[in-house]
């Protein structure tokens, strides 16, 4: 009998087969796994952004967080100082305080600056440059709303703080020129830099940058401003500063010294008093001016906190034109100062020689017109070094017609007349010597009475009064020395400043002999034009030439009527006068020139101005000293016989 085995599967109440039983370790281990892909896929995006946020990016992210707590921002440089040649300081920097905007932690900057304009006024002007900067400079530079405050200014910003987010006082330095009229010519001044400015140079827009606009400031600008610095300020959430983090300060410009002794410039500035006049004294030996004064003068510091419109307008309207450096822009006609040059380019040429004698009969004749002497009744029969020692016109007229214009202006030029010196100033302006081919230029005819006036010096002959001082240091030395202010930039002594460096003229020594003893004439002898220039200096002669330029014609008639005197003229119509010289005679060091506008006679104004001028220089001898000088005089060779 066969048995059925019961099947051991079982049946749901449905009537379907159920599912096989399997084990819990089976099923639990794919659900872990399954969880765990989850959650390591999870850690892992995690891990990978904590990755990207901490070591890829964290840098970035780290400079982004410290820029939120930090404003880093550049400083301006302090300019370098400008020292005489002892040391004494002609320019530099003094604190100042300053308010500052920072564009970038502040989202409503027209309502910021409006609310500081009613604690702090900002006129026209302020409100005009703010409105530039603010167009034109990023937002990370800082704008400056207002210079030079006062503490009271200070202490209403300071207490409106938390309505001025991104406003800051900031300390700077202004341009101090403790000599202030003395070396205003010199020296220069500094200003604000305009939008060429910047376009050149951004680093100009910095808070307290100035630009050198005259003198020295101008010229020597890459020198003297220095290399600029940075400040790190932490801010809170409304960008106002709590406190300063890191500063690193700019690098000052470079010490720059010049030739000038502040004491001597001080006196010759005395000397000339209210005279509208200019005077520079140089030392023939290697070039160095010692002193140069343009009077009148004007104050620098004006210009760095903004020069008033009604200042400017004074300045510009006043006749003696106290902003203009008459000592390198101003331009003269040399009158008699004129006539060494031409003897000298007579000798060369052998037009005329030292022996030649010709007569002055008070007047000399050409063309139909008649050109005068100053002395009416004439000089009679002279020489070279007669004609020099009483300044004969006569002579010089029949000199230059002789010689020509084409070697005076040769012998001119060489002489530092008539050309463009390269001292280290701006618009420093040459003289002129005419020759026929430049006035055909000028679309005119030249003619012989064009020549016999420019042997006195008149006519369209100009100079300026460096380059008279050059002349006659040439004159003096035989060397062609080159006028110069800069004397050292820091502890570097400049090449110029060695002595009789410069090469000899090529001129005869014989031929400047004539015209040396034609000037010792002039002040030392009998007769001769300038006796008021004899110094009383014990074995210390001084050689000369005076000079009077006319600047308008005198007719014929009024000087041959007897009655014309130059002095009953208006002042402006009046001659110039002037006088060169150089001392001691026999081993020359100084140089000396002086233009007085419309002072009339050389004789009688320059002539003495220039003995008080020679006599201070001898007495203090500041040449190749190092430090200030005593009361010494220079003393010279034996006294000429």
């Amino acid at each position: 009998m066969f048995f059925k085995r019961r099947s051991s599967r079982k049946v749901s109440r449905l009537g379907r087969p159920a599912e096989p039983v399997r084990s819990g370790r089976g099923v639990f281990t794919r659900r872990a796994l399954l969880v765990m892909a989850v959650q390591a896929g999870v850690l892992g995006t995690l891990g990978r952004r904590l990755y990207n946020l901490q070591v890829v990016d964290g840098g970035h992210l780290r400079q982004l967080a410290e820029r939120n707590r930090t404003s880093k921002r550049l400083l301006a440089p302090a300019r370098g100082p400008v020292h005489d040649r002892f040391g004494i300081p002609l320019a530099d920097n003094k604190v100042s305080w300053r308010a500052l905007l920072m564009p970038e932690e502040t989202t409503d900057i027209p309502a910021v600056i409006e609310r500081f304009s009613q604690i702090v006024p900002l006129d026209e002007h302020d409100r005009a440059r703010i409105e530039r900067d603010l167009r034109h400079l990023h937002k990370y530079v800082p704008v400056t709303l207002h210079e030079f405050l006062s503490w009271d200014d200070m202490a209403r910003i300071e207490l409106n703080a938390p309505s001025l987010p991104g406003v800051l006082v900031d300390v700077g330095s202004t341009r101090l020129y403790p000599m202030k009229e003395l070396m205003a010519h010199i020296v220069g001044y500094v200003a604000p830099p305009n939008e060429d400015d910047v376009a050149k140079d951004t680093t100009l827009s910095l808070p307290g940058m100035r630009v050198g606009r005259a003198g020295i400031e101008q010229t020597q600008e890459a020198v003297l401003r220095g290399q600029p610095g940075s400040v790190e300020m932490e801010v809170n959430a409304v960008g106002r500063v709590i406190g300063e983090i890191d500063r690193e300060e700019g690098e000052q410009g470079d010490n720059v010294h010049l030739t000038l002794d502040a004491v001597l410039q001080q006196q010759v500035l005395e000397r000339l008093g209210d005279r509208v006049a200019s005077s520079v004294v140089m030392d023939c030996r290697n070039g160095e001016i010692l002193a140069m004064v343009s009077t009148p003068s004007f104050d620098p510091s004006l210009f760095d906190s903004g020069v008033s419109h009604a200042q400017w307008d004074e300045w510009n309207k006043d006749p003696r034109t106290p902003l203009v450096d008459k000592a390198v822009s101003g331009v003269y006609p040399p009158g008699s100062t004129f006539k060494p040059a031409v003897a000298m380019a007579a000798l060369q040429s052998g037009a005329v020689t030292a022996q030649d004698r010709f007569n002055c009969p008070g007047y000399f004749d050409m063309g139909g017109v008649r050109f005068h002497c100053w002395n009416r009744w004439g000089h009679g029969m002279i020489n070279m070094r007669e004609a020099l020692k009483y300044s004969c016109d006569v002579f010089f007229y029949e000199t230059a017609r002789r010689c020509g214009m084409d070697p005076i202006k040769a012998v001119g030029n060489t002489m530092g007349l008539g050309v463009k010196l390269g001292v280290e100033l701006p618009h420093v302006r040459a003289g002129l010597i005419p020759t026929p081919d430049w006035r055909r230029e000028h679309g005119f005819h030249w003619n012989g009475g064009d020549t016999v006036n420019a042997g006195i010096g008149q006519g369209f002959v100009q100079v300026t009064p460096l380059e008279l001082a050059t002349y006659v240091s040439r004159i003096a030395s035989g060397r062609n020395v080159q006028p110069h202010l800069l004397r050292a930039i820091n502890d570097t002594l400049s090449s110029q400043a060695s002595l009789d460096v410069a090469p000899p003229l090529d001129i005869p020594s014989e031929h400047l002999d004539v015209v040396r003893g034609g000037m010792f004439a002039v002040v030392n002898e009998q007769h001769g034009s300038a006796p008021k220039a004899r110094l009383d200096l014990p074995n210390v002669q001084m050689a000369g030439k005076t000079g009077s330029a006319q600047v308008r014609h005198v007719s014929r008639a009024l000087r041959e009527s007897g009655h014309f005197n130059s002095m009953d003229l208006p002042w402006e119509y009046r001659p110039h006068a002037l006088f060169i010289c150089f001392a001691p005679y026999d081993e020359p060091r100084y140089a000396v020139s002086i233009v007085v506008e419309h002072g009339n006679a050389g004789a009688d104004e320059a002539a003495p101005l220039a003995k008080l001028i020679m006599t201070d220089t001898l007495m203090r001898d500041p040449s190749n000293q190092s430090r200030p000088p005593g009361q010494t005089v220079a003393q010279a060779g034996p006294e000429p016989g």
